[in-house]
């Protein structure tokens, strides 16, 4: 079978669909024939039909028939690799335990290959090399007389007729237009259900013990011999709550209630202490103050109940990973989502695919899906090389157990390399591997010269059809299986993860939705090929530095207790290249360690964008299991509420009867069950309708891949989701460039809750522009989302009131993260105010008397209480905590300003601003781009609040000096609050200095001569100082 099948391209709307094979040169595979038995040592063999003889069709372990007919008669039945059963081949006598199996002599019924019983077709070359890459989640082919749970379909479905090979087959339309059709909804099988035997299971097991009693050389049964304390080991809870020690997290609290009241008591001070000669200073700092007690409250509050959590991976695999049976962890989606190759480089790209490639879970419960977003030759080209490169990689990684699994900072890590290695072979095959990966470097930034100038006719493909994704704006759909299930194999003969490349059609007139609308196709893509229950997302740059880190989510996810209601794990985002001073806190610990934390004790923490592990159900809208009710109390007939009691034990009796056939998503599924809901929720496709009905995931059994792949296409049409519920209610959210906090706050506010899970060992890794106007233009396009977020109908000021399941703190966090780039408003004027004091020599506060200095000592003391005991708990650093609120202030009076400018001009002149992509390449040289200075307007506003502050110091050490020793009391409170701006915004002096102290021409002229004059203007205006009368010219003689 060989490795790739081919790039389907086409068009629902048009009609097109079209296979193009040879587009890359073959791929030599290990060859099958000529292989010896690894049990015997002879060779293997051949069957009657002269196909090589396969004993297990899980692993293709190599095994002769006479080996294989001895271990079925008088062994454990079991293959050595795999430890999974071996079923009966053709022409194999029976022994016991086949009677279980379905009554099938032939290996081919196995892969569906024949469509009715007693007649054959001819193969479709396409469909075989497919079906094994498809095969995924499919349960037995079903008889004609199973009975199916019926699921209704669309009325506008129809097939979509092509270029699609399928010629060769007898009946080619029907079978097709039949596979299309035919839905199925295989609801899991429960011991109670029509299709549960129990006298068939009840049988097996009498039939079992029976055969193992005649086995005298099997020793005791397996769970008789089971470790009573494993047993116990797994049935324990998989993950548990560590709460805070309360000798730290008590202290926090009461300083926090401290602060409140001497907050309050501060302000009344300073509302009823006007200052009269300079009402306009003290009125603007009054309103400033005040935005920032409430912005504080808003940010503080939800930190109230922070926890941490531990994960028990050894639990997990005794529940789900038991010795001798195939692996019953749930299957995982991977998206990676791309746009522009320039930008996101292809080696950044396939370093994060061989990460996941190579994660320690089951091959076979790994899908991932690589969107490429701006259907790029060069993005399709690398990875076609990096799925190559897999089957050398994935093996070395799974031999020697690694860490991280990304070559690129495998290989680049500074530690020793040798550390707990016993393997003798593991130097030189550490080596060997070394020259590999820097060959496929080379392979790769081949490519990248090649793509840096675009042919006139633009490119083509190896094998002379032009490349369909020539047009970025107007193209079909693309989808192309570069590895799966029997369709790929590593260096040493053993499966590899699928890998999937999708690129969705775009045609103009059509909205697109950027990044939400290309996860929102990966997920109805995914779910018609693979249909994992859960599915995990990552930027292009963001690595799998932990292989257990899905095993870490499924401690939760798959929990009996907890994991019914949670609808996805966040993870902390964590970053390379940051130089170790993290200038502009680019690491963000403050909101990763200590916001998240709090969220995660009540409701959850909000999705970030990446590093997030879903469940499938709760991205389609589906709300989460309803528990037990707790039973009402009885009342007697005397009780004055006698009747209401009765009115509701009636309800509630009624309520018992209708609620015996479903609960949970059946109640959802129910109210769905009807022709026009579908369509209108889901779109028109049927099998993808069929796919959501299913809890578990799994595809239908009855399709076909030629089928899955057409439908396939259906979905990444550009006008699938016309007149739907996709980015309304489903999905990714549309409606702001940050899709990602809508989207939480969505499945929030639908009563479920999420899990921030902080593994020692980091799950994923990213990298995150460490250049000030690149960082700048991230935090831009992060405040910009929220203000679009904040004017849209899904404001967590007034969504979500109607159900009642959002917690209020954790809407008093939503709501933060959409007010808070309005703070840079007061905070620029806040800024301004110590020059503005120093020019003009008045002050925003009165004289106060020495009780009233009390209140502002309480309050400088209880902010810094506040912080030291959240870096007590947290275990943040008070480097990376001054780090912040440095970035705080740089931040606010720069990219949140410009973010409230822009986002007030899209609501209300419908000015739209383009979503910049952030760069991801890095500089050859150590922390390089630190230095490198980018002209952006960004930068004009805190350059000049600078300069404005330093020219006002200067001016009010002047006017001190000239005026003797009495006025430098006032001015030290001046001078206080004008250092206090300073020292905020040296990160971003320095950031303007450059290595060179050098500062492009363009920012110094800009930012003096805005300075000069803003400064002039005051002092000669003095619109915020009372005007006072001269002198009396009768009284003091003076010839004005």
């Amino acid at each position: 079978m060989e490795a790739s099948a081919g790039l389907v391209a086409g068009s629902h709307n048009r009609n097109e669909l079209v296979v193009i094979h040879g587009h890359e040169e073959p791929k030599p595979l290990k060859a099958l024939n000529g292989q010896v038995c690894e049990i015997c040592g002879d060779e293997v063999g051949i069957t009657a039909d002269g196909d090589l003889f396969v004993a297990c069709n899980e692993c293709g372990f190599p095994v002769c028939r006479p080996c294989y007919e001895y271990e079925r008669r008088e062994g454990t039945q079991l293959c050595p690799q795999c430890k999974t059963r071996y079923k009966r081949l053709k022409g194999s006598p029976r022994v016991e335990g086949d009677e279980d199996e379905e009554d099938i002599d032939d290996i081919e019924d196995e892969f569906n290959i024949n469509e009715k019983k007693h007649e054959k077709r001819p193969i479709n070359p396409t469909e075989a090399m497919l079906h094994g890459k498809m095969s995924y989640g499919r349960g037995p082919e079903e008889d004609e007389n199973t009975q199916i749970p019926p699921v209704i379909t669309s009325a506008r479905s129809r097939p979509v007729s092509g270029e699609f090979p399928i010629s060769s087959y007898n009946h080619g339309e029907q079978i097709l237009s039949s596979s299309l059709h035919k839905r199925v909804h295989p609801y899991p099988v429960e011991p109670g259900s029509g299709r549960w035997d129990e006298n068939k299971e009840e049988g097996w097991k009498e039939r079992m013990d029976e055969w193992k009693s005649k086995q005298g050389n099997l020793g005791p049964d397996p769970d008789d011999a089971t470790d009573p304390d494993m047993l116990d080991e797994a049935r324990q809870p998989l993950s548990r709550k560590v709460p805070i020690a309360s000798s730290k997290i008590n202290p926090y609290r009461m300083v926090i209630v401290i602060r409140l009241v001497v907050l309050g008591f501060f302000l009344r001070y300073r509302i009823l202490h006007p200052v009269h000669d300079a009402i306009g200073l003290w009125l603007t700092s009054i309103i400033c103050e005040i935005w920032f007690a409430i912005s504080w409250i808003f940010d503080q509050f939800p930190k109230w109940y922070p926890i941490d959590r531990e994960t028990y991976l050894d639990r997990l695999s005794l529940r789900y990973e038991r010795e001798g049976e195939p692996s019953m962890l749930a299957p995982v989606d991977i998206f990676v989502s791309t746009v522009d190759p320039m930008k996101e480089p292809p080696l950044v790209t396939g370093n994060t695919v061989l990460s996941i490639l190579a994660m320690d879970y089951p091959v076979d419960k790994i899908s991932c899906y690589v969107s490429d977003d701006g259907a790029s030759m060069l993005t399709f080209e690398s990875l076609s090389e990096t799925a190559e490169f897999a089957r050398k990689w994935v093996p070395f990684c799974k031999k020697f157990t690694i860490e991280p699994r990304a070559p690129e900072m495998y290989f680049s890590l500074k530690v020793d390399y040798l550390k707990d290695k016993v393997q003798p072979t593991f130097v030189k095959e550490r080596r060997a591997m070394k020259r590999e990966y820097e060959e496929f470097k080379v392979r790769i930034n081949a490519l990248v010269a090649k793509a840096m100038k675009v042919p006139p006719e633009g490119w083509i493909m190896q094998d002379g059809t032009p490349w369909p994704g020539n047009n970025t704006k107007d193209h079909p759909g693309m989808i192309q299986v570069f590895l799966g299930q029997s369709g790929g194999h590593d260096v040493e003969g053993n499966e590899l993860p699928r890998l999937v490349y999708v690129s969705r059609e775009k045609r103009p007139g059509f909205q697109h939705h950027k990044k939400a609308g290309a996860m929102n196709a990966l997920i109805r893509v995914s779910a018609v090929l693979t249909n994992a229950p859960f599915m995990l997302n990552l930027d292009c740059d963001h690595y799998v530095n932990n292989s257990k880190a899905a095993r870490e989510a499924m401690c939760f996810l798959m929990d009996p207790q907890v994991g019914k209601k949670v609808c996805y794990v966040q993870f902390p985002q964590r970053f390379d290249g940051i130089d170790r001073h993290d200038r502009y806190a680019n690491r963000n610990t403050v909101f990763f360690d200590i916001n998240m934390k709090g969220l995660d004790g009540i409701q959850g923490p909000a999705y970030v964008g990446t590093g997030c592990v879903f469940r499938r159900q709760a991205l389609y809208g589906y709300e989460p299991p309803k528990g037990p009710k707790r039973p009402k109390m009885v009342s007697c007939d005397c009780c004055p509420c006698f009747g209401h009691r009765k009115k509701m034990k009636k309800h509630a009796s009624g309520a018992g009867v209708n609620g015996t056939n479903a609960q949970g998503y059946d109640d959802d599924k129910e109210l769905l069950m009807s022709q026009m809901n579908f369509e209108k929720k889901f779109g028109q496709s049927a099998t993808f309708v069929t796919s959501t009905l299913m809890e578990h995931g799994g595809v239908p059994p009855s399709s076909s891949p030629a089928a899955m792949l057409k439908e396939a296409i259906h979905v990444i049409s550009c006008g699938y989701e016309d007149k739907t519920e996709w980015g309304l209610e489903l999905g990714w959210i549309y409606g702001s460039i940050t899709e990602d906090i809508l989207t939480g706050f969505k499945m929030h506010c639908r009563g479920w809750r999420s899990i921030y899970c902080m593994p020692k060992l980091p799950a994923f890794k990213g990298s995150a522009p460490i250049n000030l106007s690149d960082r700048l233009n991230q935090v831009l396009r992060w405040a910009l989302g929220s203000v679009e977020i904040f004017f849209s109908r899904h404001s967590p000021a007034w969504y979500g009131y109607k159900g009642g399941h959002l917690k209020w703190l954790e809407r008093l966090a939503y709501i933060n993260t959409t007010v808070y780039p309005f703070t840079s408003l007061p905070l620029l004027a806040y800024c301004s105010l110590p020059a503005i004091c120093l020019l003009t020599g008045k002050f925003i506060m009165p004289t106060i008397s020495t009780f009233a200095s009390l209140w502002f000592i309480a309050l400088f003391i209880s902010i810094f209480a506040t912080g030291i005991l959240e870096l007590r708990w947290s275990g943040v650093t008070i480097e990376e905590w001054w780090r912040n609120e440095q970035f705080w202030v740089i931040g606010g009076v720069s990219a949140h300003l410009f973010a409230v400018v822009q986002g007030l001009l899209k609501i209300l002149a419908g000015i739209d601003t383009n979503f910049t992509v952030t760069s991801k390449a890095s500089d050859d040289e150590e922390f390089g781009e630190l230095y490198t200075f980018k002209w952006t307007t960004l930068l004009i506003p805190p350059t000049t609040l600078l300069i404005i502050n330093l020219v006002g110091v200067v001016a009010g050490i002047s006017d001190a000096i000239n005026n003797g020793y009495q006025s430098w009391g006032p001015l030290f409170g001046k001078l206080f609050f004008a250092f206090w701006v300073i020292v905020h915004l040296y990160p971003f002096l320095k950031g303007l200095m450059g290595r060179q102290n050098r500062t492009p021409t363009i920012v110094v002229i800009w930012s003096v001569l805005l300075a000069s004059i803003f400064s002039l203007l005051w002092v000669r205006i003095d619109p915020f100082i009372m005007k006072t009368k001269g002198p009396d010219v009768k009284q003091c003689g003076i010839n004005c």
